[in-house]
C-alpha cells in the first residue's frame, strides 16, 4: 500500500512540471471540420483552424471595437491606395518564413509577394473548385476572371505563370493589385487569414488532391494531429517571428483596457498547444467544460443558458469558481434558405413566392427565441448583421412577423388546398405538398425539427426531415440537392454587403446556396461594391433588403446573443470581431 502511494505521489510530482511548462487550450467545436486548404473551405470551424496556420496581409486589433481597427499582419503597412480606389500597392514584411516542410527540401522558405499572387490565383483555378471564388471575383482584379474563363473554355491547366495586370509581384516584397472598378474596402476582403492567407506553391503541388490535409503557412500554429470529426491538435510554431501583443482598445472600454495592460508586450503566441475536440451533442460539451476537461466553451448551449447564466448573469456557483462570462450580440444571422430551383419551394411565380411567404409567416420566431434560444437572440429583419454597414436597428420587415392566419389565407388564395379531406394541403396541381427540412442528428437540431413541424401543422403542411452530418449537408447544399436548410452565418468584415452576397447570382452553389437570382438585386449589389460608405450606399442596402423580403429566398430568423465561458486561468479572451482567430491572443495560467 505504501509502495502504491509512493508511486502515485511520484507520478504526480513528475507530471506537475510538464503541466506548468505546457500551456494547452482545450475546447470543443459543435460541428465537424471539412479540411484546411484556404481555397477549398467555407465552413466556420475549418476556417477557425486555418486562420491560425495561415496569415493574410492584414488583420484586426483583437480588442478594438466600434470602430474596429485594421492592422498590417504580413504586410509592413496598410495599402497604398490610388485616389480612385482602383490601384493598391502592398509591401510584404521581409523575414517571414513558412514552417518547415519536405516540399522545401530542407531550406528555409521566405514569404514573398509572389506567394500571394499564387494563393489568390488558386481561387480562380477551375481545378481548385473553390466555393469562395465569388468574393474574389467581385474585386474585379484585372485579367483574373479572363484567365479563369480561358481555363474553363480550353480545358487546359490554369496559367499561373504569365503575369497579369491586376495581380502581380512588382519585386520580391511588393504586391500590386488593380481593379476594374473602385474597391474602397479591398483591405477588408484581404484581411481573412482563413481564406487569403498565403500558401506555398511547392506544398500545394506536392499534395495533389490532398491539400485539405497538408496546411503549411506562416502563422503562429502548426497542425500536429488530425483525427477527422474527432480531434484537431496544433502546436505553437516555434520558429514564428517576433510579434508582440499591442492591442489598443477604446479609452472607455474597461475590460479591454484591463486585458491590454495585462498582456502588453507579451510575445505571440502565448500558449504552446491547442486541442479541439468535436462534440456535436450539447450536454457532453457543457459537462466537459464544467468538469474542467475544457478550458473554454464556445457558445454556451441554449439548453443550459438558464443554468449557467440565469437572467444574463453568471450563475453564483460558477462565479465562485471563477468562471468568466463573455456576452456579445454577434454580427451573425440564423436563417433557413429555400432552394429556388426546387420544384416545390423554388421559382419566382406568385404562387411560389406565396408559399415561401406563408412558411415564413408560420414560423414563430418569438417562441424560437424564448424556448430554443432561452432569450439569447433578437429577431432578424434582414440578412444584414448587427455591427456592419447597412444594418439599421430601426428597419422593420415582414421577416419577423408571426401570422398563421395570413399564412393560411395566402395558401388558400394561391391554390394550396386540401382536396382529399385528409387535413393536409396539396400543391396547386394536386400533387403532394411536403417540405423537406434538412437537419443534423443531434439533440438541438431535433428541437428545431420539432418546432418546424409544429409551425407547419398550423398551416396544414406536411414535413419531412432528411438527416445527415453537417459537412454532408453542406456538400449536398452546394450540389443543389436540398430543398431547405437551417444554418447560421457570421460576418468576417465590417461591410454588410458580405451578407448580401448570399443571394447574388454569380455566387450560385457557393455563398448563394439557394441559387436565388434577381437582376435588380444583382445590380444593387454590384453598384454598392464601388461606392464608399455613406448615405447613397445605405439607400442601396435598404432597397436590397426589400427585394429579399418580397421574394423570400430565405427566412431570416434571428441575430444571436453569444455567451462564451472560460475558466479563470484563461487570460485575454474576447470574441473576435470580424475575424475567427484568437488563440495567439490568449494565455493559460498555471492552475
Amino acid at each position: 500500500m505504501k509502495r502504491l502511494l509512493f508511486t502515485l505521489l511520484l507520478a504526480l510530482s513528475l507530471a506537475q512540471p510538464a503541466q506548468a511548462e505546457n500551456k494547452v487550450l482545450r475546447y470543443a467545436f459543435l460541428i465537424a471540420e471539412t479540411g484546411f486548404d484556404p481555397a477549398q473551405i467555407s465552413d466556420d470551424y475549418s476556417r477557425i483552424v486555418a486562420s491560425h496556420i495561415f496569415e493574410a496581409l492584414f488583420c484586426y486589433d483583437p480588442l478594438a471595437r466600434d470602430p474596429v481597427r485594421m492592422l498590417p499582419l504580413t504586410a509592413s503597412g496598410l495599402p497604398e491606395t490610388s485616389a480612385d480606389f482602383r490601384s493598391f500597392t502592398i509591401h510584404i514584411r521581409p523575414g517571414i518564413f513558412f514552417t518547415d516542410d519536405p516540399a522545401f527540401k530542407g531550406k528555409p522558405r521566405e514569404l514573398v509577394a509572389q506567394d500571394y499572387v499564387y494563393s489568390l490565383q488558386r481561387f480562380a483555378d477551375p481545378a481548385t473548385n473553390s466555393p469562395m471564388w465569388t468574393p474574389l471575383e467581385e474585386l474585379g482584379l484585372l485579367g483574373l476572371n479572363e484567365r479563369r474563363q480561358a481555363a474553363l473554355k480550353t480545358k487546359k491547366p490554369f496559367d499561373y505563370d504569365t503575369p497579369m495586370p491586376g495581380l502581380r509581384a512588382l519585386d520580391r516584397y511588393t504586391l500590386q493589385l488593380r481593379t476594374t472598378e473602385p474597391r474602397p474596402r479591398l483591405a477588408q476582403v484581404l484581411s481573412r487569414s482563413d481564406l487569403y492567407g498565403a500558401v506555398a506553391r511547392e506544398v500545394i503541388e506536392a499534395h495533389p488532391g490532398d491539400t485539405m490535409a497538408h496546411p503549411v503557412g506562416t502563422g503562429p500554429f502548426v497542425l500536429k494531429e488530425w483525427r477527422r470529426n474527432s480531434l484537431i491538435a496544433l502546436d505553437r510554431n516555434t520558429a514564428y517571428r517576433e510579434r508582440y501583443y499591442d492591442a489598443q482598445p477604446a479609452a472607455d472600454d474597461a475590460q479591454g483596457q484591463a486585458i491590454a495592460k495585462r498582456l502588453h508586450g507579451r510575445r505571440l503566441p502565448m500558449i504552446d498547444r491547442v486541442e479541439v475536440s468535436i462534440i456535436e451533442e450539447s450536454q457532453p460539451r457543457w459537462l466537459s467544460f464544467l468538469n474542467g476537461q475544457f478550458d473554454f466553451i464556445d457558445r454556451v448551449p441554449p439548453e443550459f443558458v438558464n443554468i449557467g447564466l440565469p437572467n444574463g448573469r453568471i450563475a453564483p456557483n460558477l462565479g465562485k469558481r471563477g468562471v468568466q462570462l463573455f456576452r456579445t450580440l454577434a454580427s451573425d444571422v440564423a436563417y433557413t434558405y429555400f432552394n429556388l430551383e426546387d420544384p416545390t419551394v423554388g421559382g419566382y411565380t406568385a404562387d411560389k413566392v406565396a408559399l415561401r411567404r406563408a412558411i415564413s409567416l408560420a414560423w414563430d420566431a418569438g417562441r424560437e427565441i424564448r424556448l430554443l434560444r432561452r432569450g439569447q437572440a433578437i429577431p432578424a429583419q434582414s440578412v444584414v448583421m448587427p455591427g456592419t454597414s447597412g444594418y439599421d436597428p430601426a428597419f422593420k420587415s415582414e421577416m419577423s412577423d408571426f401570422d398563421p392566419a395570413r399564412a393560411n389565407a395566402l395558401l388558400d388564395l394561391y391554390g394550396y388546398v386540401d382536396r382529399d379531406g385528409d387535413g393536409w394541403r396539396e400543391m396547386p396541381d394536386g400533387s403532394p405538398l411536403v417540405l423537406a427540412w434538412a437537419t443534423q442528428p443531434d439533440s438541438l437540431s431535433r428541437s428545431y425539427d420539432e418546432m418546424f413541424r409544429i409551425n407547419m401543422e398550423r398551416i396544414h403542411v406536411r414535413t419531412s426531415f432528411p438527416t445527415a452530418k453537417w459537412p454532408e449537408n453542406l456538400k449536398a447544399a452546394r450540389a443543389g440537392k436540398l430543398m431547405m436548410w437551417f444554418l447560421g452565418e457570421t460576418s468576417d468584415r465590417a461591410d454588410g454587403a458580405d451578407a448580401l452576397q448570399h443571394f447574388y447570382t454569380p455566387a450560385f452553389h457557393a455563398a448563394n446556396l439557394g441559387d436565388f437570382s434577381n437582376a435588380a438585386y444583382d445590380a444593387l449589389y454590384e453598384k454598392m461594391q464601388s461606392l464608399p460608405d455613406g448615405p447613397e450606399r445605405e439607400a442601396l442596402f435598404r432597397e436590397a433588403k426589400r427585394i429579399l423580403v418580397a421574394q423570400m429566398p430565405a427566412k431570416f430568423h434571428v441575430h444571436r446573443i453569444v455567451n462564451d465561458m472560460a475558466w479563470p486561468w484563461v487570460v485575454g479572451y474576447r470574441r473576435p470581431k470580424f475575424a475567427v482567430e484568437f488563440w495567439q491572443y490568449v494565455d493559460i495560467e498555471a492552475h
